[in-house]
């Protein structure tokens, strides 16, 4: 099910690279993510796109400058996630200091649904009476909650990045680059970056108005190590754009000038914020958020990236690390269910995976569909119990196969199979009656077997071919981590031929080897795989600086091994 292949650098974009100054290496691992202009590495502010591109964003600056100049209420709905968590922080710091009168409301993601719902916009009424709703992370598919608003006189302002659906709600103004006619050259934007943008543009525009000038606006680039969180746990793209944002950001965090929240992360992780990677950003910090929304309420974690006393956000770190333990612990026993319910599965009859289980949890079906997908490599879709006779959906997807469009397409071929759906193309989610569970499981499948070939199902592994030897290095692992790598701009994987010297079983769970290449010796450890390697063995690795009793050694971290 899986094999490694060698990711192809065409040999004069590396070259050119080089000549412009790149390291050798890093032109060659460029080059081969169809990088060709050493423009495209800038990390500086001034190299982001500018907020003009964005469809309607004008408007919008408009709006809110005159909202907050007639000192309108304001109330920001937030999605569940590290995304939404970190949109909704950015856009009540940024609104405040620029004199909003703004406050925020994330209800019960399994009372309310997702997005802004008429239940929404009633409780939003009741509890806060705003003049206006902002969405951040959501919206671009409440067509009846931005209806209720407006039933009610409350004007909405959407701002998100999810794609549309066939209608746009009547919102008064939508900034999202992924609505159509939006000409941004970059789709990726995170929400948490769509409403950065959105308060850059205003900011402007009070400029422009003669409330700040260039030494008395509010300083946006603070918001940046929120900005970087929020992008790096959505596992948007991170283009050219993107890449800005988080090595702004990362940059902050490594400099100690970091919002209280995003420290007490850090803190709690047990990771340091002074050499910060987008890995702890998407692997550290981000789960601990989403363990929040996952499990209880959002606004804990909201809470704790906009307050600025360091003791309440250690507290609230506390309390969100704590949620997260819980969480792992609910999804090690969601897993074993799963692999229960999946005995018998034969992934060479299946291109697709549905599960449901009585028991499971809403907040934590995500998480196992990633990990089956993970497992199985096939597009996995998991559900829970809504109550009343309901059930509620998460997929993950893998490439080639988008998750959106395959839900779109079993909702025409069924109109009245599936009750609501959204999401993109490597993540979605549904609701349907616990009822037509196996017909839409049939459904989904008969899509997985029309769009999916046995090649595409097929897990690669793909790599930057072998390391010269000279650059085993700590020095050259430092280069590395000064470059921002994610989502669309894959991390280094190498791959060559070693002699296993010695290889054992670490915690019942894990393969801790020692390579041989050239006569050099490498401490090598493949997580979660316990299976022994023959003497000769074809391996696919990260560079990794592995500091133990004060010193620093270079460790390889196994991707995928096979006979050589």
């Amino acid at each position: 099910m899986t094999r490694i292949a060698h990711r192809p650098a065409p040999f004069r974009e590396a070259e050119m690279l080089r000549q412009g100054g790149i390291h050798p290496v890093l032109a060659r691992l460029f080059a081969a993510r169809g990088l060709v202009d050493p423009k495209d590495l800038s990390s500086e502010l001034g190299a982001l796109i500018l907020p003009a591109g964005l469809l309607h964003i004008d408007a919008a600056a408009t709006f809110l400058a005159d909202s907050i100049a007639a000192r309108k209420r304001m109330v920001i709905v937030a999605d569940y996630d590290c995304d939404g968590a970190t949109a909704c922080a950015v856009a009540l710091r940024g609104l405040r200091a620029m004199g909003a009168n703004v406050d925020f409301i994330v209800p019960n993601r399994f009372e309310y649904g997702y997005g802004l719902t008429p239940e929404i916009v009633a409780l939003t009424a009741r509890e806060k009476s705003p003049d206006i709703i902002i969405t951040v992370d959501n919206g671009i598919a409440s067509i009846d909650g931005v209806e209720e608003a407006k039933r009610r006189g409350i004007e909405v302002v959407v701002t998100d990045h999810h794609l549309p659906g066939d209608r746009l709600p009547d919102a008064r103004v939508i900034v999202n680059p992924n609505q159509p006619a939006c000409g941004f050259p970059s789709k990726n934007l995170a929400g948490v970056g769509v409403v950065f943008y959105v308060l850059l543009a205003l900011r402007a525009e009070l400029r422009r108005r003669g409330v700040f000038d260039a030494q008395t606006q509010p300083k946006l680039d603070s918001l940046l190590d929120l900005v970087a969180l929020g992008t790096v746990a959505d596992v948007v793209k991170l283009d050219a754009n993107n890449r800005i944002l988080v090595a702004q950001g990362l940059k902050r965090m490594r400099a100690g000038r970091m919002h209280a929240g995003v420290a007490a992360l850090f803190r709690v992780a047990g990771r340091q914020a002074r050499s910060a990677t987008p890995f702890d950003l998407g692997f550290a910090l981000g789960p601990r958020l989403n363990a929040a929304g996952r499990l209880e309420d959002m606004s804990l974690g909201i809470e704790c990236l906009v307050t600025d006393d360091e003791g309440r956000a250690w507290a609230l770190a506390q309390q969100l690390n704590e949620i997260n333990i819980k969480r792992r612990e609910i999804e090690a026993e969601m897993q074993d269910a799963a692999l229960l319910h999946l005995d018998d599965f034969q992934p060479k009859e299946s291109n697709t995976i549905c599960v449901f289980d009585e028991g499971w949890h809403q907040g934590v079906i995500g998480i196992v569909a990633s990990r089956l997908k993970e497992k199985f490599y096939r597009p996995t879709i998991t559900f829970a119990p809504a109550g009343d006779g309901w059930i509620k959906g998460s997929g993950r997807s893998i490439a080639g196969f988008h998750m959106r469009d395959a839900l779109d397409l079993v909702s025409k071929k069924a109109p009245s199979l599936i009750d609501k759906f959204g999401g993109h193309a490597m993540a979605a989610g549904l609701s349907l009656r616990a009822d037509a569970f196996d017909t839409f499981a049939q459904a989904f499948e008969t899509v997985g077997q029309s769009w999916l070939t046995d090649t595409q199902l097929e897990r690669v592994i793909e790599t930057d071919g072998p390391l010269e030897d000279g650059y085993y290095t700590t020095q050259f692992i430092e280069l590395m981590d000064g470059i921002v790598w994610g989502q669309g701009f894959a991390p280094p994987v190498f791959c060559d031929e070693f002699r296993v010297v010695s290889q054992r079983i670490l915690k019942e769970k894990h393969l801790k080897l020692l390579l041989e290449k050239n006569g050099a010796r490498y401490d090598a450890i493949w997580f979660g795989h316990t299976d022994a390697l023959g003497d000769r063995a074809r391996v696919a690795f990260r560079l990794d600086a592995n500091e133990y009793n004060g010193t620093t050694r270079v460790q390889l971290l196994v991707e995928h091994a096979e006979a050589a």
